[in-house]
């Protein structure tokens, strides 16, 4: 195993702050999508009822079953749903990705109740997925009762503003999902009837955001989530019981824009380890681009940790990790393509033998 340690001094414009002032929230967090660093938050551990924005998870759930162009007759479970819904009748006919728009734009109780079915052979097994990919996201206090967000006497989903930015930035690795909750409508033909859905989240009228979800119950209170770019950074903001949850999004989006830049720390095209004699050509996939402060900017380190692999070829030989004041916010792989005209000691004394 060696260890190399690389600095990296970054020199910007200074930057004036802003802060936006978030008093309306009960708890929220800031969030880069790049790293899962938090740069704001309030009460970002602490579970609460979380509403329609459960739906997230029902979401991609369905999409990574890799059953979108199936189609879905709904059965009388559905009677069963209320509040919000696109109002699906027993015996309908409608293709499951179709019902995924209607899950997102619409936040439908009843499509989110027919997903599960399907999904998961019924309901209640779709809760335990629902639990192992919270699990597997690193959702550490969150707990999933139903696929909707509904709660009754207290009982419902509960989850974290942490943990729902987390989900959100593993949702937004997939390119159907961000397909689907950036659209502000939406054409759904099933066998009965057609269906044409406006976006509930008021938000995608601002030219940054990328995404998101609504929720609200009389218990929870206003939930929401949402996704932004700009200048090649992206944000997540969830807040949880917060009555200006709009402008608490948007104040924190328009100060995280103001606040940050968005630095090249790893570069792709001139990637180098500078002490190591080991390997030839290593490189890496992707350049990485973090958005960071002006004194961030001076606290980086670079620490290349890698294994020695006797054959290599495009072969994964370590990591590259990014520090900020010794906390890790992110692990590059690092790969090794071998030179196949590379004549090592070896294979020079191999040679006089034969």
């Amino acid at each position: 195993m060696k260890k190399i340690l690389l600095f990296s001094l970054l020199f910007f414009i200074g930057i004036n702050y802003v802060y936006a002032s978030t008093d309306t929230a009960y708890s929220y967090v800031l969030m880069d999508e790049v790293t899962g660093r938090v740069l704001k938050g309030k009460n970002i551990d602490s579970p609460k009822l979380i509403a329609s924005i459960t739906k997230i998870m029902t979401c991609i759930l369905a999409i990574e079953a890799n059953k979108l162009d199936d189609i879905v007759v709904v059965n009388e479970s559905v009677l069963s749903s209320y509040g919000s819904g696109i109002y699906i009748s027993v015996g309908e006919e409608i293709k499951l990705i179709d019902l995924l728009y209607g899950l997102m734009l619409r936040s439908g109780n009843d499509a989110a109740l027919m997903i599960a079915d399907y999904v998961g052979g019924d309901v209640d097994n779709f809760v335990v997925m629902m639990n192992k990919k919270a699990r597997e996201v690193g959702m550490k206090n969150t707990k999933f009762v139903n696929p909707s967000g509904l709660d009754k006497n207290g009982i419902g989903n509960y989850s974290t503003s942490y943990d729902m930015a987390l989900l959100t930035r593993y949702a937004m690795q997939n390119d159907i999902y961000r397909e689907i909750v950036k659209t502000k409508s939406y054409v759904a033909k099933s066998n009965l009837k057609t269906y044409v859905w406006k976006n509930k989240n008021k938000l995608l009228n601002y030219k940054y955001i990328t995404g998101g979800k609504t929720g609200f119950t009389e218990t929870a209170r206003r939930t929401l989530v949402s996704t932004a770019t700009y200048d090649g950074m992206n944000f997540i903001v969830v807040t949880l019981r917060d009555s200006d949850d709009w402008n608490t999004h948007l104040n924190l989006y328009e100060n995280a824009f103001k606040n940050y830049k968005n630095y090249l720390v790893l570069s792709k095209k001139n990637y180098t380890v500078l002490e190591d004699k080991y390997y030839d050509n290593l490189y890496i996939k992707n350049d990485l681009y973090i958005p960071l402060t002006k004194s961030e900017a001076t606290s980086l380190i670079s620490h290349v940790k890698l294994e020695r692999i006797r054959n290599y070829d495009d072969t994964l030989v370590g990591h590259n990790y990014i520090y900020l004041r010794d906390k890790k916010i992110y692990d590059m792989p690092v790969y090794a393509k071998k030179n196949k005209d590379k004549v090592t000691f070896w294979s020079k004394i191999k040679g006089l033998f034969r």
